[in-house]
Formats: structure tokens, sequence, C-alpha cells
């Protein structure tokens, strides 16, 4: 008996130590978000407020072979206020610095936009899936999960600061007709590019998507798009502005809600700066399309969109922000101004990070 226990504990011990010998290395992070946030529309209806708790946590793991390619994968545990993780797909990292996506791997053009600054918070006032002026660059970001983006390395072509990305990815034609609408291709490219002047860092990037629709009676492709945008970073300054501009096709559930969109425009802008533990930003987004509720004719009617938001973070500790944000926010359908759906919003709380 004493030999059998022996032989089952040296077998145990084996066992785990391949196993723990093969795992890929795993790292975690998140963050908490815990305040209140008040909303008051140009509406007859009362300003309100409320707790605001959102939390977010990831998981990711990689692995490096023999021939020096890194294999890294990870997915969300939670994703701010919805309990639904999703896993981010595979990455290898090559020898040369390039990188290829596998799966849910986005697109080209909005990795490489440059970040135009903005304010933080969870103020906002919460709109209508009618109204489809577009409110950020990427407003017409289609694709399909099954896809790759591939990566250039830094400084690419022998251009120092220079990189560049190709993506693709492939759905499905099974739409027919109605209001269903999904991505049957889609590629896109982007460009990035950055050089210093003095002690200013100029950053340029965006590019271009198409992606081509399921539904046979749609006019405009899935989604038809280019965004480009610039910033300038000192030391304690940062400034930036964007525009993009193309159409869309939005789907919803209800066919009232879904839209051919057409001559959509967005700009934003926004400036950073710090000053110790503190740090002020503001942020402002003006965008414009015309819309139909029909799929087959060509939009008609302007909605338009447009904020003005500022905030003011301070860092209380490593990994601890509190956070004082505002907003105002003005939307129109068809050239009417919805009162219901515009206002101002305030938000006061703190950002724990992991």
């Amino acid at each position: 008996m004493k030999k059998e226990l022996l032989a089952a504990s040296a077998l145990v011990t084996t066992m785990v130590g391949a196993s723990i010998a093969e795992a890929a290395t795993a790292s975690w992070s998140g963050h908490v978000r815990n305040g209140a946030k008040g909303t008051d529309t140009d509406g007859t209806a009362d300003g309100t407020f409320a707790v605001s708790q959102q939390s977010n946590l990831s998981f990711s793991a990689s692995e490096t072979t023999d021939s020096g390619i890194k294999i890294s994968t990870g997915f969300l545990v939670v994703n701010e206020n919805s309990a639904a993780g999703n896993p981010s797909g595979l990455t290898l990292t090559f020898t040369d610095g390039s990188k290829l996506d596998l799966f849910e791997a986005g697109n080209s053009y909005a990795t490489h936009l440059a970040s135009v600054p903005g304010a933080t918070g969870e103020q906002s006032i919460s709109g209508v899936t009618t109204i489809t002026a577009p409110t950020g660059l990427t407003f017409a970001n289609a694709s399909s999960k099954i896809g790759f983006e591939w990566h250039s390395a830094a400084d690419t072509m022998g251009v120092d600061g220079l990189k560049m990305g190709i993506s693709a990815s492939v759905g499905d034609d099974g739409d027919g007709n109605g209001s269903s609408s999904t991505v049957e291709t889609a590629y896109s490219v982007g460009v990035s590019y950055v050089t210093t002047a003095g002690d200013t860092t100029v950053t340029i990037g965006g590019g271009f998507v198409e992606a081509d629709d399921s539904n046979q009676d749609t006019v405009n492709d899935k989604a038809s798009s280019m965004a480009i945008a610039a910033t300038a970073a000192t030391v304690n300054l940062t400034v930036g502005i964007g525009y993009a501009s193309g159409s869309e096709v939005q789907s919803e559930t209800s066919a009232s809600q879904s839209s051919e969109i057409d001559g959509a425009e967005v700009m934003t802008a926004g400036a950073k700066y710090v000053s110790g533990d503190i740090t002020f930003a503001v942020g402002y987004a003006d965008g414009e399309a015309k819309d139909t509720q029909t799929f087959g004719q060509a939009g008609a009617g302007v909605d338009s969109y447009e904020s003005t938001s500022a905030s003011v973070s301070y860092v209380v500790t490593s990994g601890v922000s509190a956070i004082i944000g505002y907003t105002d926010v003005s939307r129109a359908d068809e050239g009417t101004s919805k009162t219901a759906y515009s206002g101002s919003s305030w938000y006061v709380g703190a950002l724990v990070s992991f």
C-alpha cells in the first residue's frame, strides 16, 4: 500500500508539474467607478440624479514560442455595468515587431486614429436611435467577428514614426431584405505618423473603411467612411482635432428605428492640461447626417448632434482619482430640436484602477 501511495503521489506531482510548465503567463487588471450622476433635459421633465457605478475586469494570457513568436489572448469578465464577458481574439507578435490580430480584429482605420483629448466622467444625456447624427469619429466602424488585422512594426518602410495596418473580415449574406442588416465583407486601411518638433510631439492618423451590406434593399453600404485626427502634445498640454465623413446602415430590432444614413459628418476637438496631480480636460463634438427609416431610400431630413464637455480629475493616491465632470448636449431630429434628449449632465465620483 505504501508503494502504491508513493506511486500515486509521484503521478500527481508529475501531472501538476507538467500542467504548470505548459501554462501561459497570465495577468489581470480592471477598474471600478463609483459616483453620482445628474441630468437636466431641456424638456418638461424634472432634473434627476442617481448613483452611477460601473466595473471592469479583464484577464490576459501570453507565451512566446521557441522561434520568438508571442501568442496572446484575453477576455473580459465584467465590462462596465454589464456582466457579459467577451474574449479578445488571438494576437501573434512576430520578431520584427509586427502583429497579427485574429478573430474580432476590428478595423485598421480606427486603430490608427490619433486620440483626440476629451472630458472624463460618466456625465451624459441619452438619445434615441432615430437621431442618427454621428457623435464620434468611428461612427461607421463596422466589421464581422471573423477577420484579421495586420499591424506593421514601428518605422515601417524605413520612415521614422510611420506605422500602418490592413484589416479584413467576412460575414454572411443570409439577410436578404427587410429591416435587418449585417456585414458581408469589410476591409480597412489605417496609417499613423509621429514626429517631434522641439518639446512637442505631433501625431497624425486615420484611414478608411468599406463594408458591404448583406441586405438587398439598402442603397448604402453597411459602412463607408474616412477619418483623420491630429494631436500635438507637450509636457503638460495636449490638443487635438478630428474629422470623419461617410455613410452607413444602422440595423435595429425595430424596423422603424433602422436607418439608411447619408452625408454623415462629424468634427471633434479637445484639450488636456496636466498640473501636478490635477488634470483639466475639455471636449467638443459636432455631427450631422441625412437619414431615412425606410431601407432602399436615400436619406432626406437632417439630424444633428452637438456636445461640449469639461472635467477636472485629481490623483488622490496611486490608482485612485477623484473626478468632476459636466456636459451640455443638443440634438435635433429631421431639423426639429429634441428637448427631451438635449440638456446638461454632471458627474462627481472616483475611479479606482488595479
